[in-house]
């Protein structure tokens, strides 16, 4: 098994922009280039106010625990989960200074509402490898919570979201050790992207600058 030093490590937010776009991923992640638009903010405040607690908290037979380090060596990565709900329960694990065992549910928190592509998802499930290589157990599931619609999505960990949060980390590092930057491809969803103004999206569509000024000169003809 892959292992990598912590100083490979990526930040598990990153494939939730990978999966989006990969030139975006690349822009803020390699570059270090970032603009704030609406949604970035709502997201941060959402974020803000699932960590804005104890760090830990019992009800009952249920452990809360807010803005949890997690990390992979397996994978190269490393972040923190908003919320990880460890409920306890025969089938699951023992935890340092507890009694009982425990599985562990980690839930994400994201603005608006739930979205047709796996980015939110993947980024849950990456939480979930890393606690389970961290707490040497098997997640099957975590939730996905939307600000809209103001509930929780149930995300299965199975097999499929596994192989692609692999899949995108893999090339993440590939791009990462190389400094690349994928070239554009523009797409409905360059609207709603953070970093549209400094990627550019319409203007990278000419190869060259005599490109752009035939077409420019064949609009004025």
């Amino acid at each position: 098994m892959c292992s990598y030093s912590e100083d490979e490590y990526l930040m598990i937010s990153g494939i939730q922009h990978f999966e989006f776009c990969p030139r975006q991923w690349a822009l803020i992640h390699i570059e270090q280039q970032w603009a704030e638009n609406i949604l970035t903010v709502e997201g941060n405040i959402m974020h803000e106010k699932a960590h804005d607690r104890d760090l830990t908290e019992t009800r009952g037979d249920l452990i809360i625990s807010r803005g949890m380090p997690v990390f992979s060596k397996s994978l190269g990565v490393t972040g923190e989960c908003d919320v990880v709900e460890f409920h306890r329960d025969e089938k699951g694990v023992p935890l340092y200074g507890r009694e009982g065992s425990y599985i562990a549910v980690p839930v994400e928190y994201k603005k608006g509402k739930p979205k047709e592509g796996d980015e939110d998802r993947l980024q849950l499930v990456c939480q979930a490898m890393c606690l389970e290589e961290m707490l040497c157990c098997t997640i099957d599931y975590g939730y996905l919570y939307y600000g809209e619609p103001k509930k929780r999505t149930k995300v299965i960990v199975d097999d499929a979201l596994r192989s692609k949060v692999k899949t995108d980390i893999k090339q993440m590092h590939q791009y990462f050790r190389r400094k690349h930057t994928p070239d554009v491809r523009s797409s409905k969803k360059c609207s709603s992207c953070s970093v549209k103004d400094i990627c550019m999206p319409k203007r990278k569509k000419y190869k060259s600058v005599e490109n752009y000024i035939e077409s420019r000169l064949g609009d004025i003809g």
